[in-house]
């Protein structure tokens, strides 16, 4: 346990400090790329798999470092096709992520989580209903990814096409994981995936959403927007009281001005809270600013909280509305509702 404690995860280092290191070891830099590889393209889980490293060398890593890789947990299998798992970090914290198949459209998404519960505190998650215990690191976010590859790899003969930060844990607030894991992600020497395949969720704080702009992002941004006015905003999401509908809209703003990347509402829809042909007209006039899609999504509901799914004939109707205003519409039906897969609920159990 005493060497264990001492040893650094290697995946919190650059490749710049992995070539000072193996350069005070008297390796060559090239097998710190060697590394790099084994860890970020091919997601290594040992210094045991790095065949192309010398026994020594593999021995010499292991003594020094270790690899901290998440282990599933749970999974849940929906009739529909859709896959929650529940994975367990090294220090014993639980996660989940979400595989979301679509497999007329050959769309296979990953929904995956950013930190161990969350601070914010929206009165329909039940993610929300946990404390917020730590961010997750980058390598933690890229698991979840590779695992949740692998599931539709076996479950559907494909590979993941989307990735969506919509997890548990606010994105926003764990910003410096969320970079270096789109990094690992995107990048030619990670798994190579396109920053427009990936969509970063949150649920509105607009000084990072400036920060993200400023930071040349080339990913989407969704805003878990659910009230388009801000006395019902605030009596589900605390945080619209220190980031209201005027701040967010200006910071969006900023970020679609200096990034033109895609911007899309979140917009849940709560039977007799939010539903209205009102509450329609309120989103629509917030979609005139520049260009967004709203998602219209079916409620999944949890244990112990009041609000209920809006009937159907009420999402169409509000949808109808929207497009007759000239707003890109799309609804999304719940998924998995047969197994715990709104957010936080298997990880809560």
């Amino acid at each position: 346990m005493k060497d264990a404690a001492i040893k650094r995860d290697i995946r919190r280092l650059s490749l710049a400090e992995l070539k000072q290191i193996f350069a005070e070891w008297g390796e060559p830099a090239f097998r710190a790329r060697q590394v790099e590889e084994w860890l970020w393209q091919k997601s290594a889980h040992s210094f045991a798999e790095m065949t192309n490293l010398s026994k020594a060398l593999r021995r010499r890593l292991g003594e020094a470092f270790e690899i901290r890789p998440i282990c599933t947990d749970a999974v849940q299998h929906s009739l529909d096709g859709t896959i929650k798992s529940r994975f367990r970090l090294h220090d014993g914290h639980l996660i989940e992520s979400v595989l979301i198949p679509v497999a007329e459209d050959e769309r296979f998404t990953a929904c995956v989580s950013s930190q161990v519960g969350c601070s914010l505190s929206c009165a329909f998650c039940a993610t929300g209903r946990m404390k917020r215990l730590r961010n997750l690191d980058a390598s933690e976010i890229y698991d979840q990814v590779v695992a949740v590859n692998a599931q539709a790899e076996a479950e559907f003969g494909h590979p993941l096409t989307n990735i969506v930060y919509m997890g548990m844990g606010e994105p926003l607030l764990a910003y410096n994981s969320l970079l270096q894991s789109i990094e690992r992600i995107t990048s030619p020497r990670g798994l190579g995936m396109s920053p427009k395949r990936i969509t970063v969720s949150t649920a509105g704080i607009a000084k990072m959403i400036k920060r993200l702009a400023d930071d040349a992002s080339k990913v989407n941004l969704a805003l878990s927007l659910h009230a388009a006015d801000d006395a019902k905003r605030n009596e589900i999401m605390p945080i619209n009281e220190h980031n209201n509908l005027a701040v967010l809209m200006e910071a969006l703003s900023y970020y679609y001005r200096h990034t033109r990347n895609r911007i899309s509402y979140e917009y849940i829809a709560f039977q007799g809270f939010n539903d209205t042909l009102a509450d329609a007209a309120h989103l629509a006039r917030l979609c005139k600013r520049f260009p967004v899609r709203v998602n219209i999504i079916e409620y999944n509901p949890i244990e112990g909280v009041t609000f209920e799914k809006s009937a159907e004939d009420r999402i169409d109707r509000f949808a109808r509305y929207l497009r007759d205003e000239g707003v890109m519409v799309t609804l999304r039906r719940s998924r998995g509702k047969d197994i715990d897969a709104a957010c936080g609920q298997l990880a809560n159990k």
